[in-house]
């Protein structure tokens, strides 16, 4: 008998390999088996319902939603400009009124009046109209869209105008 707490491992005999080796084949063979059986498959879902659709952006009929509209469209196109420069802008030029319009500079001197959120003359609108936006010089956001446009072109960006341009 070996000494107390030692394990001696007896030898498997060719027919006991035989055994594990069957056993454990068929094992392994029925376990896919049991699996299918057992297991349950996912409710499947619909391809609506994994994906909502995007919502189109909304903005505000005033001079925040004009400017945060007009930097969405000019984010599109590369325009460059942020919110205080186009802000800073509209102040000094319209005090924020879509509707202005200015009868005694030269331009309007000339029958080209400024007009708009930020005073751009119509020829000026027409060069710098961006695809996307109304084709009217009143129109708050293709207003603004145009002007930077053109402040992009003449001056880098809107951000570097800091008075008549």
């Amino acid at each position: 008998m070996p000494a107390t707490g030692t394990y001696r491992r007896r030898k498997p005999t060719s027919l006991t390999r035989g055994f594990i080796a069957v056993g454990t084949g068929a094992a392994a063979l029925l376990l896919p088996l049991i699996g299918a059986s057992t297991a349950s498959a996912a409710p499947a879902q619909s391809v609506s319902a994994a994906a909502p659709a995007a919502q189109p952006a909304t903005y505000t009929n005033n001079l925040d939603g004009w400017i945060k509209e007009s930097l969405a469209v000019m984010a599109k196109h590369g325009i460059p400009g942020s919110y205080d420069g186009i802000h800073r802008n509209v102040l000094r030029e319209s005090s924020g009124n879509p509707r202005a319009i200015n009868n005694w500079d030269s331009n309007a001197a000339a029958g080209t009046p400024s007009k708009g959120l930020l005073q751009i003359i119509d020829p000026t609108f027409r060069a710098y109209h961006v695809p996307g936006t109304a084709m009217d010089a009143y129109d708050p956001v293709a207003n603004i869209t145009a002007a930077c446009n053109y402040a992009a072109d003449k001056y880098g960006s809107i951000d570097n105008v800091f008075g008549a341009y």
